[in-house]
């Protein structure tokens, strides 16, 4: 059950005139090691178990290669590959520094971390309709009543369907075109929804008065994530290809969200490329800083919002499973991110599974389950 919802008073005023949180550093980011969570390192049984769900992934077809990061908040990390990045690339095998389209881990990586800290700074406020943070609007916008809570935890009622390109972007500013859509559900309940999200990033470039694509590039300098970044990005044998469409080039170097890619690359609900290196280094951070700013907005992000399904329920951006000791979040193009908090473990899966078609995702099921599994069973 949901608790309840401190109401933060603070509202934006004029933009220009606010400061930028992204631009300073936060030292309290890095706790000492007493503050953090005590660490199960993860035995050779576990990682080849892992490893044999990755290679078997590979040899079902279900993408051309992977990596697949198990950690701790400590930094001890165990590195599996399978496969190649592409045979469109050549017979490279991928490792912990190639670069994928982390598709909706952008969510948890990007919108997430940065709402944090604008709703520290007093520039978000959970509670307030988002469109108190975005720019003035006039007439009746239904969907611009949700609340910066309700979109973090998908239970603002939006269109699930995103189909921007239905949108004729000349006629009104992309954040009016969404808000003036009715509501499809009451809110409250539970639907996934990538719109949610790309208001949040429209809200926070204007409460910052700074694109979305520097706010999120000056929080990943800090935390240590030098690779990570919105595309597009140079075409090499160090960035992993996605799926080619019929009478389409190979998507490579440039967002596989068809919406993102609408946007220039750069939105809220995907865009974002990174390898599983960047992705250990984040969940190390998140678990191993439990005291810090970023800690704390964790660890209250983690408090249920609405039930998924029997046995998930969403946090704020986080899937909780296994009664909450598993925390975790999926991309479309093949890439996972788990974490277990009580134990400061970690599994990071990095894939370009629709690399041979978007129907061949679904195959990757077994080493997701893998890894969910491989959490839960030490995390009670």
């Amino acid at each position: 059950m949901s608790q309840p919802h401190p109401t933060n008073p603070v509202h934006p005023t004029n933009p220009a005139d606010r400061s930028h949180p992204a631009d300073r550093s936060h030292p309290a980011d890095q706790s000492p090691p007493s503050e953090r969570a005590a660490c199960v390192p993860f035995t050779a049984a576990e990682t080849g178990a892992l490893h044999d769900a990755l290679h078997g992934i590979v040899a079902d077809g279900a993408t051309p290669g992977g990596v697949v990061v198990c950690g701790t908040a400590a930094g001890d990390r165990a590195v599996l590959s399978a496969g190649v990045v592409s045979p469109f690339t050549g017979p490279v095998a991928p490792d912990e520094n190639t670069v994928y389209d982390i598709a909706s881990l952008t969510k948890v990586t990007a919108t997430w971390p940065l709402v944090g800290r604008a709703v520290d700074a007093g520039l978000l406020a959970l509670d307030r309709p988002v469109r108190e943070f975005l720019p003035a609007m006039d007439g009746t916008m239904p969907s611009a009543e949700a609340t910066v809570r309700q979109l973090l935890s998908h239970t603002g009622g939006l269109r699930a369907a995103t189909r921007l390109d239905l949108y004729d972007l000349t006629e009104r500013p992309l954040h009016e075109l969404i808000c003036r859509e009715l509501m499809e559900n009451l809110p409250g309940t539970h639907r996934y929804v990538n719109r949610g999200y790309i208001l949040l990033g429209l809200a926070l470039a204007h409460v910052h008065g700074r694109p979305l694509e520097r706010l999120a590039g000056a929080l990943w300098a800090e935390l240590g994530m030098g690779a990570t970044a919105y595309g597009p990005l140079a075409q090499s044998p160090r960035v992993a290809p996605t799926e080619q469409c019929e009478g389409h080039d190979r998507v490579w170097g440039v967002v596989h969200d068809e919406n993102a890619a609408l946007l220039g690359g750069v939105a809220g609900h995907a865009g974002v490329f990174a390898p599983a290196a960047d992705l250990a280094t984040y969940a190390e951070r998140l678990l191993g800083g439990r005291g810090s700013a970023l800690g704390r907005w964790f660890d209250a992000s983690l408090v249920p919002q609405a039930e998924i399904e029997p046995g998930l329920q969403r946090g704020l951006g986080w899937i909780l499973g296994a009664g909450g000791a598993v925390v975790h979040h999926h991309g479309f193009t093949g890439t996972s991110l788990f974490l277990a908090p009580a134990t400061g473990r970690y599994v990071v899966i990095a894939t370009n599974a629709v690399h041979n078609g978007a129907a061949s995702r679904i195959r990757i099921a077994p080493l997701r389950e893998r890894a969910f599994k491989t959490l839960a069973s030490t995390a009670g």
